[in-house]
């Protein structure tokens, strides 16, 4: 596709992404309606909903022959990675958007063939915009973020939710509790999206966690990949873009030294 073609994209994609961070905003003083999809820590309202429905009209209008994977399932069954894919969360973080109006975000990856094109994440609540194009470096607002800087867990801050420090059924959680105890820090924002923003931005270090769908990392990679950061399995494996994986995102250096103590 060429770059014309995408710039529009891009226009567009920016663009719906703000119109649908409005609707969100103003959804504020109404009262949702909050329902429960595996179990009863997995919500999802009508907002959630709505602003999927949103962008799917929206690119079947302007781009009839692009694909999309939607968290709520209004998007196509998609099992091959050919051809333009739009991987869409349109609220991540939904029980902060609940209970805080805050640390929640709306996150867009654009893929062609299977590579990440455009990464796109926006944090409702404080008005950020993380945006990534392939090969044209990665944004916090117009503000241009630079390449990662090699880190070492002693002096690391670490994304990591609690439930993963206490045994589980996903990973040996005293490996994690090592890396805990010898990290500087540790934060959990209740985004994925964010934490991987906030990785690629410098804010955070590392981040971890398991069993994350498509649309909750789909974003975050391109973002990483723009600025020198590493994104696989927690087993180091390759992420595969259409399931779920535990990932681990970190800085250079740090990814690999995280690696020693969770494959251990």
């Amino acid at each position: 596709m060429k770059n014309e073609e995408w710039k529009m994209i891009e226009k567009h994609a920016k663009a719906w992404t703000l119109e649908a961070a409005e609707l969100l905003k103003a959804s504020f003083e109404n009262t949702l309606t909050i329902t429960y999809k595996s179990h009863i820590a997995d919500l999802v309202t009508n907002m959630d909903k709505a602003i999927e429905k949103f962008f799917i009209e929206k690119i079947q209008e302007m781009f009839p022959d692009h694909r999309v994977i939607g968290e709520e399932g209004y998007g196509d069954d998609i099992k091959d990675k050919a051809g333009i894919i739009w991987i869409i969360d349109p609220i991540d973080g939904t029980t902060n958007f609940i209970h805080q109006q805050s640390n929640f975000a709306i996150s867009i990856g654009i893929y062609e063939n299977g590579k990440g094109k455009i990464g796109l994440i926006y944090d409702v609540g404080g008005e950020n915009l993380y945006f990534a194009k392939d090969g044209e470096g990665a944004f916090l607002n117009d503000y241009e973020l630079p390449r990662l800087d090699k880190a070492s867990l002693s002096e690391a801050v670490i994304g990591v939710n609690a439930t993963w420090v206490g045994p589980n059924k996903r990973i040996n959680h005293e490996n994690v509790q090592e890396i805990v105890r010898k990290s500087r820090g540790t934060r959990s924002y209740g985004s994925a999206a964010i934490e991987l923003a906030y990785v690629a931005s410098g804010k955070l270090d590392a981040y971890m966690t398991m069993r994350l769908s498509p649309w909750d990392f789909a974003a975050g990679l391109i973002l990483l990949n723009e600025v020198g950061g590493i994104a696989t399995k927690t087993d180091g494996k390759p992420i595969q873009l259409l399931e779920q994986n535990s990932i681990l995102a970190a800085k250079p250096g740090l990814h690999e030294e995280l690696l020693g103590y969770l494959i251990k």
